[in-house]
């Protein structure tokens, strides 16, 4: 981190600013609300400048720079053209330990100005540290578009209850809780929101009067699908949930990017299973997630892909449900459906394939778990997961069933991260495919595979194995 965030009071504290023109202007109007008393040393004022002059209590030295200006003075904006003025404020802002912003001159500055949304009293700053101004721009017209104008309203609602709340709710869990559920989250926000101000507040009253001191409160189990690793394939309700939680239960697939966003102060505990190390049974995790929950905690199972999906969610709510805890589900993209996608495979076409099968190739070597003439059907796409290990019995069964022994498969590793690798071939050779692959990896079977050379749009890290246009011949 190259800069340190912080939030300064310049209310009634002095601050100069050199330079007369429209950039200077720009800034002086931020330090006016703010209350700063501004001082501008400048030959001649714009238009814009001069009116602010008439109406505000601003103080303009129409002189040459001379170093003694910076007496008591907390922060200097320089907004000049003039270079070597810009130095020699700079270095005698720097022997005097002031802050100093010099605008478009990041090498002159001590302190930089962000992006600012304002919704008072709740104010974000966005910084790229000089690096690229327009992403913060783009990010902060997202932001805007994002947050309602009325969160001011609540920020300040919510400051004018604080001592109450604080005096009659003394546990801090409960205190954190009511504010969670109560008001940001629930009727109070929404009459808000509305601008039914008078409502909200007999609302917030009545909910306050109605909150007793005790923990009475049972937890909850949320199943959130965390997707198959870009964490830009997370849910926005997902994240929601994640911010709210008290106790996060994470797999190994959930991506670093996507732990990060979880409230800082939540306790996070990793329950992962993969092939030959399960860190916790699954009997035990369904245990350990309702005692969680009858703690009184918000519990958020988080799971790679989707709960629904080979993710064991069915059976770790069936406990959960038997045991009485509240409990809702967030879907997520799974990773038959993803990576394909980050792959440029699609997985039905009019042409190709007009249907798609998921299975897991876990317990592929029982034979009677599966029908292998429905799957071995040439017109049908097959994804299959956790099948790289057993993808000598896969190729064998499907052309033992009948299919084309040049149907293009695909093997996708690290799907939807930047070093994802794709291994292309045939079905004849996927035990090949299969040794060389990186784990955890899917397996993609049909002809939809070969779109992948016209369509892959994310990334170039593939291995053929096959000559493209016999492919497409044989199709």
């Amino acid at each position: 981190m190259e800069y340190l965030p912080l939030f300064i009071n310049l209310k009634n504290r002095p601050v100069l600013v050199v330079g007369g023109g429209s950039v200077a202007a720009r800034k002086i109007q931020i330090l006016q609300r703010v209350g700063a008393i501004i001082t501008i040393i400048a030959p001649t004022l714009c238009p814009e400048l001069k009116k602010i002059l008439f109406t505000q209590n601003i103080n303009w030295i129409s002189k040459n720079f001379n170093p003694t200006m910076l007496n008591k003075v907390i922060l200097i904006i320089v907004a000049t053209n003039d270079a070597k003025l810009n130095t020699l404020i700079y270095q005698n802002a720097e022997e005097r330990h002031i802050l100093i912003n010099t605008v478009d001159d990041k090498n002159k500055c001590s302190c930089i100005f962000p992006a600012i949304i304002d919704r008072d009293p709740i104010l974000i700053g966005i910084s790229s540290c000089g690096k690229a101004p327009i992403l913060v721009r783009i990010l902060r017209e997202k932001l805007e578009a994002l947050l309602p104008k009325s969160l001011g309203f609540i920020a300040k609602l919510a400051g004018a209850w604080r001592n109450q709340v604080k005096q009659h709710i003394v546990d801090t869990v409960c205190r954190r809780r009511f504010w969670e559920k109560i008001f940001y989250n629930g009727h109070i926000a929404d009459l808000v929101e509305k601008n039914h101000f008078e409502e909200a507040n007999k609302a917030f009253k009545f909910a306050l009067k109605n909150t007793g001191n005790n923990n009475n409160n049972k937890g909850s189990v949320t199943l959130v699908g965390a997707g198959p690793g870009d964490v830009g394939l997370l849910t926005i309700r997902g994240l929601q949930v994640m911010q709210q939680a008290d106790v996060v239960l994470y797999d190994h697939l959930v991506s670093s990017d996507v732990l990060d966003l979880i409230r800082r102060d939540a306790d996070k505990i990793y329950v992962g299973k993969r092939a030959g190390d399960h860190s916790i049974s699954q009997n035990k995790l369904n245990r350990f997630m309702v005692q969680l929950a009858q703690q009184g905690n918000k519990v958020v199972r988080l799971k790679g892909g989707d709960p629904f999906i080979f993710g064991r969610g069915g059976e770790e709510l069936q406990t959960v449900s038997k045991a009485g805890i509240p409990f809702q589900i967030v879907p997520g993209i799974t990773a038959g459906i993803g990576v394909p996608a980050y792959a440029g495979i699609p997985l039905t076409h009019r042409k190709y394939a007009h249907s798609v099968i998921f299975i897991t190739g876990h317990n592929i070597n029982d034979n009677n778990q599966f029908n292998w003439n429905t799957l071995s059907n040439n017109k049908q796409t097959l994804v299959i997961y956790m099948g790289k290990l057993n993808a000598i019995n896969i190729s064998s069964n499907l052309i033992i069933h009948g299919r084309n022994i040049y149907t293009p498969v695909a093997i996708i590793s690290r799907g939807t991260y930047r070093d994802q690798k794709i291994l292309i071939g045939t079905l004849i050779e996927l035990e090949k495919l299969a040794k060389m692959a990186d784990q955890p990896a899917l397996l993609v079977i049909g002809n939809v595979v070969s779109l992948h050379s016209k369509i892959d749009w994310f990334g170039k890290n593939t291995l053929h194995f096959y000559p493209i246009n016999s492919i497409i011949n044989l199709m």
